[in-house]
């Protein structure tokens, strides 16, 4: 696996994930792997129990992950959500502002290149899942 880049205090959970599949058949289980597709509405009553909550990007076209990740911030989710696979550099601050606090790019992210990218924009224009207020917001209260 890639080392893992987090935004948390905790230190990364090592545990494998199990497929959703295995999860909804057995359901003890504290890490999970969303695939590209699955629906993340699945977990949403197993929530609390959840260290982890993997999703992966098996392209970084696909945006079908922030979507999940929005989700499950929005629902309540305060563990571990992490964005692994085809995760580029330039994606970094859309996907924090989704929900994601740790990421495992399949190829290794530069860590200058990282730190630009995740301060570049001091000041964005919607809300998100991230606290992060709209710049409008300052204006208009």
């Amino acid at each position: 696996m890639a080392d893992v880049l987090s935004f948390r205090d905790d230190e990364p959970l090592e545990e494998p994930a199990v497929t959703l599949d295995a999860f909804l058949d057995q359901s003890n289980a504290t890490a999970v792997r969303l695939e590209d597709g699955e629906d993340a509405r699945q977990l949403l009553p197993y929530l609390d129990r959840l260290a982890l909550i993997e999703i992966g990007f098996s392209t970084f076209g696909d945006g079908r992950g922030y979507s999940a990740a929005r989700i499950l911030r929005e629902h309540g989710y305060t563990g571990e959500l992490r964005a692994q696979g085809d995760v580029l550099v330039d994606q970094l601050d859309f996907l924090r502002r989704c929900g994601f606090d740790s990421f495992a790019p399949e190829t290794p992210l530069d860590p200058a290149d990282t730190e630009i990218a995740l301060t570049r924009w001091k000041h964005v224009y919607q809300e998100a899942a991230d606290d992060r207020h709209p710049i409008w917001s300052k204006r208009h209260g």
